[in-house]
């Protein structure tokens, strides 16, 4: 998956490479847990660090107003606002009897003459608890004894838009749903259906089982959304949409196998199981969210239920499997779980707010980034000639990130395009940076440029493998690729014999890695003794 990798500063530098892992690849506990309860040191941190991937979000205002137009939070902002000066509560702080209907009816749920629905009555008393628990109503008792709710601190800054008071309240809200979601998927169907409980011992056994079944959807309900934050953060803009079934698979399926005929019902069960949670979350705003289509899952003339996976599916009956997608509210809210947590949760930018120099550092030395985003937000806006010569500068240096800096400045060169030319004619006799110039002056279709020296030649061949060496984590199919590509020209052991002498930090790497990897025996067998021999040298 693109931007799953690690990079390090590789084997002659004294580091070594730890395997790239992100959050859909662990366990919830490995996600969320704290380190430092399971004893590991800094050493194990690195190999075990959970990468969050960098996401884009809208800015704060623009966050909040689409908080104010979710409907039960606009709801719950409505009647806090109807219950100026104060309104008559009840012992328990709901709403008393004759208010319930002029409640629903304020809110649209019921037409503003008739009978009201009894759901529309459920509905007000829904929001007026979701006003209560946010404190935008707070509740007292009068000299009287009368029990009554006024309007809250936080109402008056929140129906004016302050973007920080609105998200707060919208996390807050946020949790709460998140927390009914879960007890009301754990609740045990007997008890549902009203059914009396037992005492002693069945009641305590009764008791585990719920929580039992609580901790299991809070599990369930936390991986989901994490795989989806991860897709999202992944996803080309328009393509965010998860089928339900898909998004069941990913929790079930293990990576690299096909479904099984049991996995296929373990899919179905976990999608039964997120169906009601997903819906409820929708309602606060942190997802779009199609449910299953119900009249699947009937059981008709004896048949099994329909089971997902099966049989290829069109795109619409697809779709009545249930489609859901995670909202900017909803990455908004789950980042801001992971920084409570204490997680590093990126968003895309943030290592372009410097200059040059800070941004490739940061991109090189960052595990949970997408480079290319980076890139982009630096140069967007920014003069071709005087961005371009500033990146070129930063490029160069001989340490353990120089190549791979110097392979994103010629990134960053493609997004500036053919204007940046005059910066980087200016380097092309540089010994570190004139290969790659002459190599990105060619391809932006200059036809002057003359061809590198032997040196130059070979220095930037050691120097573009070894970027690719960082920044892929030696990904040994991608590499076979580059080494299938390499100029030898037919003569390997005069190639390779000129290629060890390279006065490169990475010579050595570069040569075990062909090594290793070529197809050819005999070149490769080359390429290893030429690996010797650089290391001998130094």
């Amino acid at each position: 998956m693109a931007g799953r990798r690690r990079k390090n500063a590789g084997a002659s530098a004294g580091e070594g490479a730890g395997e790239t892992v992100l959050p859909a690849d662990l366990e919830l506990q490995d996600l969320y847990g704290a380190f430092a309860a399971h004893g590991l040191d800094d050493e194990d941190l690195d190999d075990a660090a959970v990468l969050v991937p960098p996401v884009k979000l809208p800015a704060e205002r623009e966050l909040a107003e689409q908080a104010k137009a979710v409907p039960m939070f606009g709801y719950a902002l409505a009647l806090a606002r109807w219950a100026a000066p104060h309104r008559a509560v009840d012992e328990f702080g709901d709403l008393v009897e004759e208010d319930r209907a002029p409640a629903a009816r304020l809110l649209g749920l019921a037409p503003a003459e008739g009978e009201v629905p009894e759901e529309a009555e459920v509905e007000a008393l829904r929001a007026w608890s979701l006003a209560c628990d946010l404190d935008l109503v707070e509740l007292g008792t009068t000299a009287e004894g009368e029990h009554v709710a006024v309007p809250g601190p936080d109402l008056e800054p929140a129906e004016q838009g302050d973007p920080e008071t609105v998200l707060e309240l919208w996390l807050t809200a946020a949790g709460i749903v998140r927390e009914l979601a879960v007890e009301a998927d754990s609740v045990p169907e007997e008890a549902e259906a009203g059914e009396p409980a037992g005492g002693g011992e069945e009641d305590e056994d009764g008791l585990s089982e719920v929580e039992e079944a609580r901790d299991e959807a809070a599990e369930l309900l936390d991986e989901a959304l994490q795989v989806l934050y991860e897709t999202t953060a992944f996803a080309e803009p328009g393509n965010e949409t998860v089928p339900l079934g898909v998004l069941a698979a990913l929790l079930v399926v293990p990576e690299g196998e096909e479904p099984s005929e049991e996995l296929l019902g373990d899919i179905t069960d976990v999608m039964v199981a997120l169906d009601p949670m997903l819906g409820d979350l929708a309602e606060l705003g942190l997802l779009d969210y199609r449910p299953i289509d119900p009249e699947l899952f009937d059981e008709e003339d004896g048949e099994e239920p329909a089971v997902v996976g099966e049989e290829p599916l069109g795109e619409e009956e697809s779709a009545r499997f249930g489609l859901v997608r995670l909202t900017p509210l909803g990455q908004y809210g789950i980042r801001q779980w992971l920084l409570e947590d204490g997680y590093e949760a990126p968003l895309v930018g943030d290592l372009a707010k410097g200059d040059a120099a800070e941004l490739l550092r940061g991109v090189c030395e960052s595990a949970n980034v997408l480079p290319e985003e980076e890139l982009r937000v630096w140069t967007a806006g920014r003069e071709p000639v005087a961005a371009a010569r500033e990146l070129l500068a930063a490029a160069r240096g001989t340490d353990g990130y120089g190549p791979l800096r110097r392979m994103l400045c010629v990134s960053a060169l493609n997004l500036l395009g053919p204007d940046a030319a005059p910066a980087v004619r200016e380097v092309m006799d540089d010994p570190e940076l004139g290969g790659a110039a002459r190599a990105w002056l060619s391809a932006q279709g200059a036809t002057d440029v003359p061809v590198p020296d032997r040196a130059m030649a070979l220095w930037t061949v050691v120097d573009t493998f070894a970027a690719q060496l960082l920044d892929t984590g030696g990904d040994a199919e991608l590499l076979r690729e580059l080494i299938t590509d390499l100029p030898v020209n037919g003569d390997p052991a005069g190639w390779f014999g000129e290629l060890w002498r390279v006065d490169h930090p990475y010579t050595a790497d570069v040569l075990e890695a062909i090594g290793e990897l070529h197809p050819d025996r005999a070149l490769a067998k080359e390429a290893r003794k030429a690996a010797f021999k650089a290391r001998s040298r130094n």
